[in-house]
């Protein structure tokens, strides 16, 4: 991309390491201040940056004032909207923090600005909440627009989907606002892995890259969705596909065994089980659904740690104990006299109160207010992130990119050497054989995920991986946000144009 370099001024709220100050600097532009509480955060953004610790504006909801400025960023705290979240939105506090970004944006007066947000805040289940944001901007006198970009289609080997909010204090220059069209990054993971990580075969023709055993890597041309294999491997039991690995799969198990595995896999998510999307089977289920299925087979299951048991469905027993108030919300869950794990689980009250029922089930029991009375066969690894074994994901060095950073790390993991196969059996076994067995696979290095996030690859971070990964997770990706800056910039909205309007009266701002 050719930069077109203009000098303007913009502040850096909820600043985190400085992903917004990399990309609009590169454009041109003066940060006046920015915003952060962490102290690890602030620490990196000012030994980056050469900043004072001074130069940090604080706690945004201690902000009365900011500093004159041409374009106002934000990465507004995502945990209320993320889909990985409970998803309470405005009934999280941390959803506040919209509404004082937003106060500060009113009484600043930017030309313009850019908001980040995770992909959560443009589902349709979060309509009310974006509309809700977008309504109070117009009521600031801002015209805006939010957009949902991957960005990997922006310049970095990473499948990062993210909403950005786009505004300006003039409707034509919105109208004006163009982003360009997708396009393939100029990376890939095995460029990223190789600028870190990678060594040259002595056999290797002249000017040949190589993996870190000095193999040449194989063809990252190959057509994924015509053949069906992936480029990376993913671990789970309650996902299938011809790269994915199972429990069963990593074990010695009898057909008969994966057959009971299969079962469980193609049934769990049916409403017949359960309200849930991933629902545990009783016996009696699965007799329904194979006759021949005894308890015995299920508890092996179990004792593989392929399986295991939930306590599913509680009856109410008579009593005269005097209950807390958290107790009290469970027990209001039950219909006729039983309480079942799915009802709970769905509850949206209990989510709000963050009530820990599953440690009050516990203590229910023991008090003899409620007793077990259906107990279940449900995979031992079903969350998805988790993976299996603490992998969850394991990408070849041919793939175009990485997953999500995200702040508190993953299971993914990069495999060391690539393999091929003509089939989906054997390229399977040959991944389990060649790299898996052999534990040739590995966590993405600090520097490689700078490259990842579109940071230079020697940003000055922490030493201690939980605390890099946490930052850089939590960043944004610098060309997204330095392809908006040149888009905005595109506008004309900086060459002048009207006066900026005073901020909106409290009144129609409350």
């Amino acid at each position: 991309m050719i930069l077109t370099k203009k000098p303007f001024t913009f502040i850096d709220l909820f600043a985190g390491i400085g992903g917004f100050r990399l990309a609009l600097s590169q454009l041109g532009g003066r940060c006046v201040g920015f915003s952060e509480i962490h102290a690890d955060a602030i620490h990196t953004y000012c030994g980056n940056f050469n900043e004072a610790a001074t130069f940090n504006l604080g706690d945004i909801t201690q902000i009365k004032r900011l500093p004159a400025h041409d374009i106002l960023t934000a990465g507004v705290p995502c945990q209320s909207w993320s889909i990985a979240g409970k998803n309470l939105g405005f009934d999280d506090d941390r959803g506040q923090l919209w509404n004082d970004t937003l106060y500060l944006l009113n009484q600043a007066r930017p030309k313009a600005f850019i908001f980040e947000n995770v992909k959560g805040l443009a589902d349709p289940r979060n309509h009310d909440a974006l509309a809700y944001i977008l309504q109070r901007i117009n009521q600031a006198g801002y015209f805006a627009r939010h957009f949902v970009l991957n960005s990997a289609d922006y310049g970095v080997p990473q499948d990062r989907v993210r909403v950005y909010i786009i505004g300006f204090l003039d409707a034509a220059q919105l109208a004006a606002f163009r982003l360009p069209p997708p396009q393939k990054s100029t990376l890939t993971l095995l460029d990223v892995l190789q600028d870190c990580h990678a060594v040259r075969s002595a056999s290797s023709r002249v000017g040949e890259t190589a993996d870190i055993f000095g193999d040449a890597p194989a063809d990252k041309k190959r057509d994924r969705k015509t053949n069906g294999m992936n480029d990376f491997f993913l671990f789970n039991d309650i996902r299938n596909g011809p790269t994915t690995i199972h429990s069963w799969d990593l074990q010695a198990t009898t057909d008969r065994q994966q057959q009971i595995c299969y079962l469980l896999l193609k049934n769990r998510r049916k409403r017949t089980y359960g309200r849930l999307d991933g629902n545990p089977l009783s016996l009696a289920h699965f007799q329904q659904l194979d006759s021949t299925i005894q308890e015995e087979e299920l508890a092996a299951l179990v004792a593989l740690g392929i399986f295991k048991t939930v306590d599913y469905t509680y009856t109410v027993l008579p009593h005269e104990r005097v209950l807390d108030e958290s107790e009290q919300q469970v027990l209001q869950q039950a219909v006729t006299g039983a309480i079942s794990l799915d009802v709970l689980k769905d509850c949206r009250d209990l989510k709000k109160a963050r009530i820990p029922f599953e440690k009050i089930l516990t203590g229910l029991v023991a008090k003899q207010v409620l007793v077990c009375s259906e107990i279940r066969y449900e995979f031992r690894y079903t969350k998805i992130s988790t993976g299996i074994a603490g992998v969850n994901r394991i990408f070849l060095p041919k793939s175009e990119a990485f997953p999500t950073l995200v702040a508190s790390d993953s299971n993914d993991f990069v495999a060391l050497k690539d393999v091929e196969a003509d089939n989906d059996h054997a390229y399977k076994q040959a991944f389990l054989a060649q790299i898996f067995h052999k534990q040739l696979y590995r966590k993405i290095s600090k520097e490689e995920a700078c490259l990842i996030q579109g940071f230079p690859k020697h940003f000055e971070l922490p030493a201690s991986r939980s605390r890099w990964m946490k930052l850089i997770g939590n960043s944004v990706s610098v060309p997204v946000v330095q392809m908006l800056g040149q888009a905005i910039l595109a506008t004309g909205c900086l060459d002048g144009g009207r006066d900026a309007c005073p901020p909106v009266e409290a009144a129609a701002w409350a």
